[in-house]
């Protein structure tokens, strides 16, 4: 079911822009808002000197949680003063005149912010969770006080500052400043256990995959300049709305833009084929997988295409493009999830499904359904990483659920597990009750209105494998008997015996129950997730006052069944019960079942191929390495060799043993002897004597031959 005027509609949307948007206005009265740049700064310096003068204490956190949530309480009263969109300039930082006469350009980028709904979404969600996740962090990061705590709560703050330079700056080169802060702020955290080697290869990993993306943005900044003249959101839109490019349209330069765009967001919001950098994030401590997978990083994408939407509209093929990525990212990850055994790892392939689901609202023309999903899932995404690291901080690193079992039955974990419950609900969009259902919903119908049927049946087969590999984590590891082994992590003394998963196999030592305050962070985040049931409207009047304001298609029938706002939450929910209820025939009532079933479909020789390549997360870093690593690895080696036995040993170092040659062989000649000396005079003369009894003939000889080659 395609909507006639879906197309047209994004076609004609940058020449409407203009009329539909109010243009931001400068200002010089509200200076102060740069204090929620200023202030993860400011927390960037302390835990500096912290650092410095070896401070063997929680100061650093508690000095983070203080800038942060200050930071929050400005992004807040910055809301509340909200009336119209404007820039503020903090202060002047690139302003240059190229050319002279009729041919001068200007480029100019200074350090503003651009204020307007959009961002104020953005932000009220990156400061409160950020607050937030560094309060969860000052208890689950204490057994690095003294050691590494400063420089991890310093990382933190510049994430946050990063994220915030990213969202708040009026103009594409701020945005770019923010987006490589992100990545190196990720290269930072992920690597922060950096004398484990797997940390160290998933932090360079996450920071070259991201590189590809960043190439992308950085070229589509400069050609939206070179089109347009300017990359200050303001005048930029302005001269979308009015034309300005209209006799470059049809140059592959402009409409190479929007796909320009879409490949810095899909490698930071990892998107096919670049999310093999964000499951190998898990390396980092959790809190830093809550920040990246929930509040700051991986948002900044969704958060790209939504504040350039017009943009989409310079090719006709661009939107579509979005979508396909996004539902095909969606349906490849939920399959690769439902094979892991590291509950973390589930989580991190569950947030690049719903991040297809995000691109999927962008592509189908639904930017509100695209950001109010960001907005949901950034608390209950956050919820399950921080629920996943209490059990990996209480386990001694134990994430394995086939190794872990009932423990909302533990004394002290009943939070734990009734957090990550609503948290498992969220994300599968169990019906009414849960902000994901509403979230995701918007996106699946308009699916079916504004993309294709194949797009819709893939979001809701998507949907049906949400709720089977969530589910099936939550029964394995918080409900039935209580089993437990602990992990690797645990050096304390032995102090009693786990109970093992299985009867030959026991962990020593007992779990340790999460305190106050990681155990108020969670309830504070799963009352947020709730919460947000509430405030679609708001989330609506938001992006419908930004620049990602957008005109949803709508369906052309009036029925039940001709209109997918109508059906979809009927089927969404059949959908996600079902799948509920497979997780808790396989993982719950009959725990043997799954097992039978894996061991049925690997000794049949057509299937046995389909649960390996999903445990194997369908060989992507296999190709990667074969037909990327390996090759650069042959040519990096090949190019070595010849640097240094041709170019080097040959032609460089081989031009300067010439001289010492030649002096070695006349060495000889001046070795202090007299008979030597001569010798050599007397073979001197000789020598002389020779070119003068014979030169003549020689210079004839050579006037014969190059006279007679010159007649030829």
């Amino acid at each position: 079911m395609i909507a006639a005027n879906a197309q047209l509609d994004l076609l004609t949307l940058g020449a409407h822009h203009a009329t539909a948007i109010p243009i931001a206005q400068p200002t010089t009265e509200m200076g102060w808002a740069g204090w929620i740049l200023w202030l993860p700064l400011i927390s960037l310096i302390a835990c500096g000197l912290c650092a410095a003068f070896r401070v063997r204490n929680k100061l650093p956190a508690w000095l983070t949680v203080g800038f942060l949530g200050s930071s929050f309480l400005v992004t807040l009263g910055l809301y509340f003063q909200y009336t119209e969109p404007v820039t503020i300039e903090l202060f002047r930082w690139i302003d240059l005149s190229l050319g002279t006469g009729t041919d001068a350009a200007g480029f100019t980028a200074n350090f503003s912010l651009y204020v307007d709904q959009l961002s104020l979404l953005w932000m009220l969600f990156v400061t409160g969770l950020g607050t937030l996740i560094a309060l969860y962090a000052s208890e689950y990061m204490e057994s690095d006080v003294g050691a590494g705590y400063a420089r991890f709560f310093a990382g933190v703050s510049v994430f946050l500052f990063a994220m915030s330079a990213l969202v708040l700056g009026d103009n594409l080169l701020m945005l770019y400043l923010g987006w490589e802060g992100v990545g190196f702020a990720s290269y930072w955290l992920i690597g922060y256990y950096y004398t484990r080697p797997s940390a160290v290869a998933a932090a360079k990993k996450a920071f070259i995959v991201n590189r590809i993306g960043d190439l992308g943005l950085a070229l589509g900044l400069y050609l939206i300049w070179r089109t347009f003249g300017t990359i200050e959101y303001s005048e930029l839109f302005e001269r979308l709305g009015s034309g300005h490019h209209a006799t470059q349209a049809g140059g592959w330069s402009v409409r190479a833009i929007p796909y320009l765009l879409m490949l810095g967001a899909f490698g930071k919001s990892a998107q096919l084929p670049l999310f093999v950098w964000l499951p190998d994030a898990m390396e980092g401590p959790t809190p830093v997988s809550a920040l990246i997978h929930a509040a700051t990083m991986v948002t900044a994408g969704v958060y790209l295409l939504a504040r350039m939407f017009p943009f989409l509209a310079l090719d006709a093929a661009a939107a579509p493009t979005v979508a396909w990525i996004g539902a095909l990212t969606a349906l490849v990850a939920a399959t690769i999830g439902m094979a892991q055994y590291d509950i973390k790892r589930i989580m991190a392939y569950s947030t690049v499904s719903q991040l297809g689901y995000m691109f999927l609202g962008i592509g189908v023309l639904t930017t509100f359904g695209a950001a109010y999903h960001v907005f949901t899932h950034a608390f209950f995404k956050a919820v399950l990483f921080l629920t996943c690291g209490a059990i990996m901080h209480g386990f001694a690193g134990q994430l394995d659920l086939r190794k872990l079992s009932g423990l909302r039955q533990l004394p002290g974990w009943r939070i734990t597990s009734y957090t990550m419950l609503y948290g498992c609900l969220c994300l599968v969009g169990f019906p009414y009750v849960t902000s994901g259902f509403f979230s995701k919903d918007a996106i699946m119908a308009q699916a079916f209105i504004s993309g294709s049927t194949g797009l819709g049946l893939i979001a809701l087969v998507t949907a049906l494998l949400t709720a089977y590999y969530t589910f099936r984590v939550w029964f394995r590891v918080c409900a039935g008997p209580v089993k437990y082994e602990l992990g690797d992590d645990h050096h304390g003394p032995d102090d009693g015996e786990g109970h093992g998963d299985h009867g030959d196999q026991h962990g020593h030592g007992e779990p340790h129950a999460p305190r106050l305050a990681i155990n108020l962070v969670l309830v504070l985040i799963t009352t947020g997730a709730f919460l947000a049931i509430f405030l679609k409207p708001w989330a609506r009047e938001m992006v419908m006052g930004s620049t990602a304001r957008n005109a949803e298609p709508h369906s052309e029938g009036h029925g039940f069944w001709q209109d997918p706002h109508k059906w979809m939450p009927v089927v969404a929910s059949i959908t996600t019960i079902v799948g509920i209820a497979i997780a808790w025939h396989f993982h719950l009532a009959n725990r043997k079942a799954a097992d039978a079933l894996r061991s049925r479909l690997l000794a049949n020789p057509a299937t046995a191929w389909l649960p390996v390549a999903m445990e194997n997360k369908w060989y992507f870093d296999e190709i990667y390495h074969g037909l990327i690593r390996l090759p650069l690895w042959i040519v990096g080696h090949a190019l070595a060799f010849l640097d240094r036995y041709l170019v080097d040993l040959v032609i460089v170092d081989g031009i300067a043993r010439v001289p010492r040659w030649v002096g070695r062989a006349f060495q000889p000649l001046q070795n202090g002897i007299l008979q030597s000396y001569a010798v050599s005079m007397a073979g001197g003369v000789g020598l002389v004597a020779l070119l003068v009894l014979y030169m003549p003939q020689v210079i004839k000889l050579l006037e014969g031959w190059l006279g007679g080659g010159g007649g030829g």
